[in-house]
């Protein structure tokens, strides 16, 4: 019998995979794609401090090499239909930046290097289609027949999660109206962006939907919010960006995309984080969805898969009922947060649409307005349930 299964090959399964190897654990990785799959795009493009302290925990000196790689800004600025209403450069850091931004792909990258590095042993192309637990373990069976036994399975793989479909663990919570396009595009080599993050509310360029500009390693994200009545084919296709792309970051780009995306808002909560004998553990987006908003996705994660090979070393049903409570309340905070944010972002009500046009008017004569406009599109900050562990 393994000791201990880990399914999914995405930065969740490998930091679960890390952190239990860290702990001395023999670990087997099942991921359904072949090992030269393609990942395409950006994604979670966010490493935040605390994810970077427990990977460094899991794998000294990761933090540094991902840091090294990712790109970190220092200016933060927000406009409102055209108008600057904030602005602000912090100084460098002494220590572990506050993020990096880098492609997930990148993140990958280097999370697999450290998970060689580490002995665990990947088995790929090796889809899961059923699962079955009992008091001494779990039996998983993939979907060529192979079958695996062990005592302990960390379940990583998306938001799609097969363990979690086996076990009939329902997700719970709402999806939001509208859509919005991701696009990656690549920098013109020499003539690159200022490195700065940009929110601008309604920008005129675009008939006054807001976007975001956001950096990454060799290039920027840029997050266009739809309204709920925009067909997608007038915003979402590669052909479509070419039109409203120059408004956003001016000419010169519309050849240099790399990839385009779009997504709808989903705040869902998987209603257990384990089966009934704890012997399968939830992580990342098998246990919750999260709007991009915040970068709470992949670093709440991160917090899952270190919980849960904390708890997995223990080996204690009580370890692992800990792990279930305080991970689910920590993804209910970060829903909770999250649906702050949108109701931000996505207005339903006239008052936060004038409480908005107001701050943006006031802002000249009063920071505050400004700040709040700033920090408003994110959610709130810090708030985690004290079992949570830290701030995801």
């Amino acid at each position: 019998m393994i000791e201990v299964i880990v399914v999914g090959a995405g930065p969740v399964g490998l930091s679960a995979a890390l952190a239990l190897r860290a702990r001395g654990l023999p670990v087997v990785l099942l991921e359904a794609d072949r090992e030269d799959r393609e990942r395409p795009g950006s994604r979670a493009l966010f490493v935040h401090r605390e994810s970077l302290r427990l990977l460094d925990a899991m794998s000294p000196g990761l933090a540094a090499e991902i840091t090294a790689y990712g790109r970190t800004w220092h200016t933060r600025r927000t406009l409102y239909r055209g108008r600057e209403v904030y602005a602000r450069t912090f100084p460098p850091p002494s220590g572990l930046p506050p993020f990096t931004s880098l492609r997930q792909l990148d993140t990958e990258r280097f999370l697999r290097a450290a998970c060689a590095r580490a002995g665990v042993e990947f088995v790929w192309d090796a889809p899961v289609s059923d699962v079955r637990t009992s008091a001494s373990g779990v039996s998983l069976t993939g979907a060529d027949g192979r079958e695996w036994e062990a005592r302990y399975v960390v379940a990583a793989d998306g938001a799609r999660s097969a363990v979690r479909g086996a076990l009939g663990i329902p997700m719970e919570g709402v999806r939001g109206e509208g859509f919005h396009v991701v696009v990656d595009v690549a920098d013109v080599p020499g003539a690159e962006l200022p490195l700065e993050r940009v929110f601008h509310y309604e920008h005129p360029g675009v008939g006054g939907r807001s976007v975001m500009r956001v950096p990454f390693t060799g290039g920027f994200q840029v997050d266009l919010q739809c309204r709920d009545d925009d067909p997608e084919e007038a915003y979402g296709t590669e052909d479509a960006v070419r039109g409203w792309l120059p408004a956003v970051v001016g000419d010169g780009y519309a050849d240099r995309i790399l990839w385009v995306s779009t997504y709808r808002f989903l705040r869902k909560v998987a209603a257990s984080f384990t089966d009934p004998h704890g012997r399968v553990l939830l992580a990342g987006e098998a246990a919750h969805l999260f709007p991009p908003f915040g970068a709470r996705g992949m670093n709440s994660g991160i917090a899952d898969a270190d919980r849960a090979a904390r708890a997995v070393a223990d080996g204690t049903p009580r370890a692992v009922t800990a792990f279930a409570d305080a991970r689910r309340a920590a993804g209910l905070h970060n829903s909770e947060a999250a649906g702050i944010a949108l109701d931000h972002l996505r207005p339903r009500r006239r008052a936060v649409r004038l409480r908005q046009r107001a701050a943006a008017a006031l802002a000249p004569v009063l920071p505050s307005c400004g700040s709040w406009l700033e920090h408003a599109p994110y959610g709130p900050r810090g708030g985690a349930p004290a079992a949570a562990g830290g701030k995801y």
